[in-house]
């Protein structure tokens, strides 16, 4: 009989399938992927979830026709971030699927503490298969 894998097991293979991904993207789909998901658990605990998530979607200019690697390393962060925070597992915070910046929005304050607290924990993860997978920007390991 299988076992049910714990809350950790679900956010490392989350963090996983969303690495492999951009590693089968290669380097020119994913720019300084590396770099960001290193700064982004700091970022959030110096302005918030709300803050951080805002100035990854900026940092993907989204409506620019000129984007580039680093642009949809950004985009591509805040989608994982949003996909495991919306409704990603049975315990995400934010049971409706969509955007992270919209549930932040539309939902109490117990509920962003808590979407806070798991982004970390999930960044955790990210950034350790990051650095284990994927190869840095110039000068970098």
């Amino acid at each position: 009989m299988a076992e049910e894998r714990t809350l950790e097991q679900r956010r490392a293979a989350h963090a996983l399938a969303a690495i492999q991904e951009l590693q089968r993207a290669g380097r020119g789909g994913y720019g300084n992927y590396k770099s960001y998901v290193s700064s982004l658990p700091a970022t959030i605990l110096t302005n918030g979830l709300g803050q951080a998530a805002a100035t990854l979607l900026a940092g993907a200019k989204l409506n620019s026709k000129n984007r580039n690697a680093d642009n949809r390393a950004r985009e591509k962060l805040y989608d994982h971030l949003s996909s495991w925070l919306c409704g990603g597992d049975e315990e995400s915070p934010y049971q409706k699927k969509g955007d992270l910046l919209e549930n932040i929005t539309r939902n109490d304050q117990d509920c962003y503490i808590r979407a806070q607290a798991e982004a970390l924990e999930y960044l955790s993860w990210l950034k350790r298969f990051a650095e284990a997978f994927l190869e840095g920007s110039k000068g970098e390991k």
